[in-house]
């Protein structure tokens, strides 16, 4: 199949359709057990290794064969014998059965992520899009691949109902991969490398959420230092009236994925 070049506009564009995510409050709670199955296997999935972060393995591995350690990652297909979906045949090397962990790895560097050093928020998503194929990129232009986003506001309908079989109408019904990495994030359970979270706990930048407006300078000075640095983010807008109230808090958990502490939503 065709491929699409990874370049710093297509970055971008994977960027902000991150940033931009937004899941679907009906499907939350089915979201949240696949991030928690996935989190829970994070020991087996370092194992793999070969510096592809453990997040990555996770999300393919629901997408691929649906978390079972039964089923090779190139496809889901027995452990018991090689693949016979597309790739079929593989591991090329060894006797069946396999083991999950000698299939992952042979997925894996197949794809050449082993010898991938860039595994920023972009290039992860623009990686896990390769590993699906780019048939909705280059011929379905109108629809987002629900192998990224489906479960989320970023995709409706439309999907490939069989290789080569494309349906406007029909709807994936399975969670996407970059919603999940968007959750766990949310969770504060994973981080990417160029987009470190700010330290919810640093004293010198978070401050207490207030109902009512400060009357104390220090605290008016403290609120609005943390709403000049929530305005750096990219679709951002606070006023710096030094109050953290609703939306100062907001702010703060698209940026950290937390509320300010003694927000009543906070959890």
């Amino acid at each position: 199949m065709a491929t699409i070049r990874y370049t710093t506009a297509l970055g971008a564009e994977y960027d902000q359709l991150f940033n931009e995510c937004v899941l679907r409050p009906s499907l939350l709670k089915s979201i949240n057990n696949i991030a928690a199955a996935i989190r829970a296997n994070q020991a087996r999935y370092e194992a793999v290794g070969m510096g592809i972060p453990w997040y990555f393995i996770g999300v393919i591995h629901n997408m691929e064969a649906d978390l079972s350690f039964k089923g090779h990652l190139h496809n889901g297909d027995s452990l018991k014998a090689r693949t016979v979906q597309v790739p079929a045949g593989r591991p090329k090397t060894g006797m069946p059965p396999f083991t999950w962990e000698v299939s992952a790895a042979d997925a894996l560097t197949m794809k050449g992520l082993d010898k991938l050093q860039d595994w920023s928020l972009a290039r992860t998503l623009y990686e896990l899009e390769r590993y699906n194929g780019f048939g909705y990129r280059l011929y379905h232009q109108h629809v987002l691949t629900p192998y990224l986003w489906s479960y989320s506001t970023h995709y409706l309908s439309g999907k490939y109902v069989a290789d080569g079989r494309w349906s406007d109408t029909a709807k994936s019904e399975q969670c996407g991969a970059g919603v999940l990495l968007r959750r766990m994030a949310e969770l504060g359970w994973i981080e990417f490398p160029d987009q470190k979270l700010p330290d919810a706990e640093d004293a010198t930048l978070v401050v207490p959420y207030a109902a009512k407006k400060p009357t104390v300078a220090a605290d008016l000075e403290a609120a609005k230092k943390l709403q000049e640095w929530l305005n750096t983010h990219e679709g951002i807008f606070v006023a710096t009236d030094g109050w953290a109230a609703k939306r100062t808090s907001d702010a703060w958990q698209r940026v950290t994925g937390h509320f300010l502490p003694g927000d009543p939503r906070s959890k």
